[in-house]
C-alpha cells in the first residue's frame, strides 16, 4: 500500500468542515484531529499506553530536539521512534525548521540551510533540508515535514516574500532526497505570513508538487487570533480537496473550532500540556485555573461532564491542593484531562459533521464556555 491515504468522507452544507480519514502503515485516523505533541518522544506526563487508551492514533514528535538529544542515529539503532518510546500509532515529526528559528541561538539562514547554536550546550550544528529528511528516515515516522522557514510576526512584505521562495526551494530539495516513499509520506507547509496574495502564491508552488498532504505553517506565532482566523479564512481553498491539510501549531479548543470550520483536517499543539503544568485545565464550560483560591474546598469534580481518570476520580480542591505543594501527580492528572478533553471535543466535531450539525455545535460550544478562550 501506499505509505499514506487519505479519504474524505463528508463535507458541511454550510461551512468548510469536512470529515475524513487518514491511513498510514500504523493506524487509520479519523479526521478532522487533533494530534498530542511528544516533542521529546514522550507526551510529557503520560505514558505511551494512556495516550492511545483515550483515542488518540497519531502523535507528534520533534526533529530539532530528537537531533540534538539523544541524536537521530541513536533512536535507529533502537529500531525507530516507534519502538524507541514503545509507540504503538502514527507518528508526524516537524522538520524542526519552527525550532531553529525560536529556539536556535545565533542562527544564519542561507541557501544551503541553516546554522545555529543548541540552547541546550552552545554546540555548532547545520540543518539543511537534505538532513532534515535523512533524520526523520532514521526515525521512521509515517509523516514527515519538509525543511521551512517559519517567518517571524510581524514581518516586512519583502522578507515574507523571499523567505517563502526559499522555503519553495528547500521543498524541492526534500522531495528529491525523500526516497523512503513507501513508508513514509512527505508534506509541504504553505508560507506567506499575513499577506493573503503570498499566501497563494506559495500554496500554488507546494501543490504544483503533488505531495500527499500540505499543511499551514506561520501561523499562531503571535498575531491576534482575528488576524490567524483571516488568512485561514482562504488557505484550505487554495489546497487540493482529496488531500489532508494540516494547520501547524494551533490546539487551543476555540482554535480547533475555527479551524475546522475553515476547511482544516489536522491540528497539533503543545498548549494542553504546558498549560497543564501550570494548574491550567480545559472544561466544558471554559478555562480553570485550579490554583485559585475559590477551589481550596470545592469537592466536586473538575469537570462535572468529563468522564476521564481524572474527573472520575479526583476533586478541585484535591487537585488544587498537589498543585500548590509542587507534586508531579499535580501535572500528571491535569495533563490526562486535558489531552482527553481535546481528543473528546474532535470526536464530538466529527460525529456533529456526519449530522449535519457542525454549525450548531460550534454555537452550542460558544454559548457553554463563553468567552474564556479571549
Amino acid at each position: 500500500m501506499a505509505s499514506m491515504t487519505f479519504e474524505l468522507i463528508k463535507k458541511s452544507a454550510r461551512s468548510k468542515a469536512r470529515r475524513g480519514r487518514i491511513t498510514t502503515l500504523h493506524s487509520v485516523i479519523e479526521t478532522p484531529v487533533f494530534m498530542p505533541v511528544g516533542t521529546q518522544a514522550t507526551v510529557k506526563a503520560m505514558k505511551p499506553e494512556e495516550v492511545r487508551d483515550m483515542g488518540a492514533d497519531i502523535i507528534l514528535g520533534n526533529t530539532y530536539h530528537l537531533f540534538l538529544r539523544p541524536g537521530h542515529e541513536l533512536i535507529w539503532e533502537a529500531g525507530g521512534l516507534h519502538k524507541f518510546m514503545n509507540w504503538s500509532g502514527s507518528i508526524l515529526t516537524d522538520s524542526g525548521g519552527f525550532q531553529v528559528f525560536s529556539l536556535g541561538k545565533m542562527r544564519k539562514i542561507t541557501e544551503e540551510g541553516v546554522r545555529f547554536q543548541s540552547y541546550l550546550d552552545g554546540s555548532r550544528h547545520m540543518l539543511t533540508p537534505e538532513s532534515v529528511v535523512e533524520i526523520q528516515t532514521a526515525l521512521g515516522s509515517d509523516i514527515m515535514m519538509a525543511f521551512d522557514e517559519c517567518a517571524p510576526y510581524p514581518a516586512d512584505r519583502r522578507y515574507i516574500k523571499d523567505s517563502l521562495e526559499r522555503t519553495t526551494r528547500w521543498l524541492k530539495r526534500c522531495k528529491e532526497a525523500h526516497t523512503n516513499t513507501e513508508e513514509q509520506a512527505l508534506f509541504g507547509i504553505m508560507q506567506g505570513g499575513m499577506y493573503k496574495d503570498l499566501r497563494k502564491e506559495s500554496a500554488d508552488q507546494i501543490v504544483e508538487m503533488d505531495l500527499p498532504g500540505y499543511s499551514i505553517g506561520g501561523l499562531s506565532v503571535g498575531e491576534p487570533k482575528e488576524i490567524m482566523y483571516d488568512i485561514l479564512d482562504d488557505c484550505a481553498d487554495w489546497l487540493p480537496e482529496e488531500k489532508p491539510r494540516y494547520l501547524m501549531g494551533v490546539g487551543s479548543p476555540d482554535c480547533l473550532i475555527e479551524g475546522v470550520a475553515r476547511g482544516i483536517d489536522m491540528f497539533d499543539c503543545v498548549i494542553p500540556t504546558r498549560i497543564a503544568r501550570n494548574g491550567m485545565a480545559y472544561t466544558s464550560f471554559g478555562k480553570v485555573s485550579i490554583k485559585n483560591k475559590q477551589y481550596e474546598r470545592d469537592f466536586t469534580p473538575l469537570d462535572p461532564k468529563c468522564d476521564c481518570y481524572t474527573c472520575r476520580n479526583y476533586s478541585r480542591a484535591y487537585l488544587r491542593h498537589l498543585f500548590k505543594a509542587g507534586e508531579i501527580l499535580s501535572s500528571i492528572l491535569l495533563t490526562h484531562h486535558n489531552i482527553h478533553y481535546l481528543l473528546d471535543l474532535m470526536k464530538q466535531i466529527r460525529t456533529a459533521i456526519e449530522e449535519d450539525r457542525f454549525e450548531e455545535f460550534r454555537l452550542e460550544f460558544y454559548n457553554e464556555t463563553g468567552d474564556t478562550w479571549k
